[in-house]
C-alpha cells in the first residue's frame, strides 16, 4: 500500500495491533470516511502475521452467503489454527441482520446454529488430535470448547463505521459492538500530517524552485482546512 506513515497514522497502527494481538481483542474504529481506517487496519493485522479476510458485498449477498463466510473463517481459525482478522465495514451492512451474527461473534465467539449438526460432529473429528495432545478428555463438548476457544484466540474483528445517527442506533440494538470492542478513534488530521502527505505527492512533480514547491506544499493544509 501507499501510505504517508505520520505519527497520527503510526499512533493507530501501535492501538490497533496491541487491540488485535490480545485473545478476543476486536477493534471499533471511528472516523469520516478517508481517514485510513481500512488502511491502517490491514496494516496492523500484516504486523501480527494474520491474515485479512472480509466479505465481497453484491445484489444477491444475503444471510446464507454470510453465514458460508463465516463457517470458512470459523474453521481456518479453529480449526487449522490460523490468525484472521476478519475487516468488515458498515458499507457492507446491506441487512441490517447481518449485525445479529457479528454480534454474536463479538460478544461469546458462538454463534447459534452457525453449523449443521454433521458439521459440528466433522470438527470435532478433526480437532480431537490436538484437544489430546494438550492432555483434555476428548468428549464432544471439550473439543467444541477446544474450537469455539481457538477461535476466539484466532479470530478478530476491526469495524471500520462512521459516526452519527447510524452507529448509535446500531448500538443500542446490538451492545457487543460497543461493549466488546476497544474503540479507536480517527480524528481529523493535524497540520503536519496534512504537510508530510503534501509533501509526498509534490515530490514526484516538477517546480521552477524549491521555494516555489515549498510554497505550495504549504498552501495544501490551509486549503484543506479552509475548505472544511
Amino acid at each position: 500500500m501507499d501510505l504517508v506513515l505520520f505519527e497520527d497514522a503510526m499512533k493507530h497502527v501501535c492501538k490497533i495491533t496491541r487491540i488485535i494481538s490480545a485473545e478476543s481483542g476486536h477493534v471499533l474504529l471511528v472516523g469520516v470516511g478517508g481517514s485510513g481506517k481500512q488502511s491502517l487496519s490491514r496494516l496492523g493485522s500484516f504486523i501480527c502475521q494474520f491474515t485479512t479476510t472480509g466479505i465481497m458485498i453484491s445484489s444477491t449477498y444475503g444471510m446464507a452467503d454470510l453465514k458460508t463466510d463465516l463457517q470458512t473463517m470459523y474453521m481456518k481459525s479453529g480449526v487449522k489454527d490460523e490468525g484472521l482478522m476478519f475487516l468488515f465495514t458498515e458499507g457492507q451492512i446491506t441487512n441490517e441482520k447481518f449485525l445479529v451474527y457479528i454480534n454474536d461473534l463479538l460478544s461469546s465467539g458462538e454463534i447459534a446454529d452457525l453449523f449443521a449438526a454433521e458439521d459440528v460432529d466433522g470438527i470435532v473429528n478433526n480437532i480431537r488430535p490436538a484437544v489430546k495432545s494438550e492432555g483434555i478428555l476428548d468428549s464432544k463438548d471439550n473439543c467444541w470448547k477446544f474450537f469455539i476457544d481457538r477461535v476466539k484466540k484466532n479470530l478478530h474483528m476491526a469495524l471500520c463505521f462512521s459516526p452519527g445517527e447510524s452507529l448509535r442506533g446500531r448500538a443500542r440494538k446490538f451492545p457487543a459492538l460497543i461493549n466488546c470492542t476497544v474503540i479507536d478513534w480517527f480524528h481529523p488530521w493535524p497540520e503536519d500530517a496534512l504537510l508530510s502527505v503534501a509533501s509526498k505527492f509534490m515530490a514526484e512533480v516538477e517546480m521552477g524552485s524549491d521555494e516555489i514547491r515549498n510554497g505550495i506544499e504549504k498552501f495544501m493544509p490551509y486549503s484543506f482546512k479552509l475548505v472544511n
